[in-house]
């Protein structure tokens, strides 16, 4: 098992997971604040990083049976939603290869009041972030 990197996002406001900080998605790619997950409110968003998924299942849901694997943080293991892989109604493939993250699992950071300590990635010279490689 190799050396694992973690992605920093740049944005709008960034999406973290509660519990690590770990980032997760921008707000730009949120497509949906009026999702339900188990926990409540929940964001439908298009891309996420520094997650894994587990293994698909099939779900019975308001909107119809899917099938969707739960995502987790990939630094502190925390459940933040799930990823949609298949619908099986053919008004909901619009969900397919997209995420549901719930409100409960994530905080949101405005970019404003980023770390000033650190460097987003694209203020990086490239020397640098071959070094790190």
């Amino acid at each position: 098992m190799g050396r694992t990197f973690r992605v920093y996002l740049a944005g709008e406001s960034v999406l973290l997971c509660r519990q690590c900080g770990n980032h997760l998605a921008v707000s730009e790619g949120v497509m949906s604040k009026q999702f339900t997950g188990q926990h409540g409110r929940a964001l439908l968003v298009q891309q996420v990083v520094n997650t894994y998924a587990g293994d698909a299942e099939d779900r019975e849901m308001r909107t119809g049976r899917h099938t969707v694997r739960d995502v987790y943080c990939r630094v502190c293991h925390s459940t933040l939603g799930w990823k949609y892989d298949f619908a099986f109604e053919l008004d909901q493939k619009y969900k397919e290869g997209k995420y549901i993250l719930e409100r409960e699992m994530i905080t949101e950071k405005p970019e404003s009041k980023r770390d000033h300590g650190r460097p987003r990635i694209e203020e990086l010279p490239v020397r640098e972030l071959l070094a790190r490689v």
